[in-house]
């Protein structure tokens, strides 16, 4: 069919009205790039001069995540009976530790071992003093259905799943696990908000790590010297090494091995007798006020845990005799090393968020 010439521009204004309508459409859809940056990259803390943190590909950081993560780690509400959340057991004024010789969970459950500090927990690959879990989702899901959170569908106790139930009711949660999963709070999604927050927990301006960086006022004299009695003499280094000082291996300190019936630790795991009566080698970082010390609080204060590991821990048939040497220390240098290890304090800076 031929069109009149007027017809022709009837037809034009018409379809370029139409362009027009959809696209403005399409842009009331699209996110401003500011937006989508924002809430597709983020940068996470680093450790300067030390290698990237491995984020999981299924679980990559976000602003929002992380937002919505470091609510739910404040939040007595996951708890089986609203008593204490994730941070009830990792304090900052007792080094991200409970101060606790072992933990109290919810339902004031005795639990066996002491509550860990989190520094820099986001550059770890195995989870718990005998590293059972190879996932910080998992571990973070494990301790909320455990007794630490006891959300452990026993004993009339609720699941994970029904806590959730509640927290979807909470529009607050319910619009920001939508805006960062797509979907509602679940198990799943409630672990990877947690383990996205505990990822930026890190010691990046702590004194230590600006005098391995090269800053020699970062540390007093006394501190210094500690720390050459601590990597030279002590030998401390072999196992509280690098920036982070572990080397998040296994060893047997004797800690615990005289008691009737011990804590088999890293065994449990690895079914290997040489791991027998091992655990995970704590960072020491903030180690002044994380008493008291190993993994069952057994040890009361920092003097009484260094002595133990300057002697070369405790003797036992499984005792870490490579890397556990005794040391003959002099009172001075008793009193630097003990200046080093009180110098390795680390602020914490998170402000606790607002709940919804």
């Amino acid at each position: 069919m031929k069109l009149g010439r007027s017809s022709r521009t009837l037809f034009r204004t018409a379809l370029v009205a139409g362009l027009s309508v959809l696209l403005l459409a399409l842009a009331g859809c699209a996110k401003e790039p500011t937006e989508m940056a924002k809430e597709e990259k983020f940068e996470a803390p680093s450790i300067p001069g030390y290698e990237a943190m491995t984020i999981p590909a299924d679980n990559p950081l976000t602003a929002a995540k992380v937002e919505l993560g470091k609510q739910l780690f404040y939040d007595k509400r996951l708890s089986g009976d609203n008593s204490r959340a994730c941070y009830s057991c990792h304090m900052k004024e007792n080094g991200l530790t409970d101060g606790k010789p072992t933990a109290i969970g919810a339902y004031e459950a005795k639990l066996p071992r002491s509550s860990p500090t989190l520094w820099n927990i986001g550059y770890h690959s195995k989870f718990y003093w005998d590293g059972r879990s190879d996932s910080l989702e998992k571990q973070a899901v494990a301790a909320w259905r455990g007794g630490n959170m006891g959300a452990t569908a026993k004993d009339g106790h609720p699941s994970a799943e029904e806590i959730c139930a509640k927290l979807n009711q909470i529009p607050g949660y319910k619009s920001q696990f939508q805006k960062v999963f797509h979907a509602d709070a679940s198990p799943d999604t409630v672990g990877k908000a947690l383990a996205a927050f505990e990822r930026t927990i890190v010691a990046d301006k702590s004194n230590w790590v600006r005098f391995r960086g090269g800053d020699q006022s970062a540390l007093s004299e006394e501190a210094k010297r500690g720390w050459t009695v601590f990597s030279e003499k002590a030998k401390c280094t072999n196992c509280h090494d690098g920036l982070l000082l572990t080397d998040q291996q296994f060893h047997n300190t004797g800690i615990g091995m005289d008691a009737e019936k011990p804590d088999v630790g890293r065994f449990t795991v690895s079914m290997a007798e040489k791991d027998t009566g091992a655990f995970m080698t704590p960072t020491l970082l903030d180690i002044s006020k994380s008493a008291p010390y190993f993994h069952n609080g057994s040890v009361a204060t920092l003097e009484e845990a260094t002595d133990l590991m300057v002697k070369g821990g405790k003797k036992n048939k499984y005792l870490d005799t490579t890397n556990l040497k005794p040391a003959k220390l002099s009172k001075a240098e008793t009193a630097d090393l003990l200046a080093f290890l009180k110098a390795l304090d680390v602020e914490y800076t998170v402000q606790e968020p607002k709940l919804p």
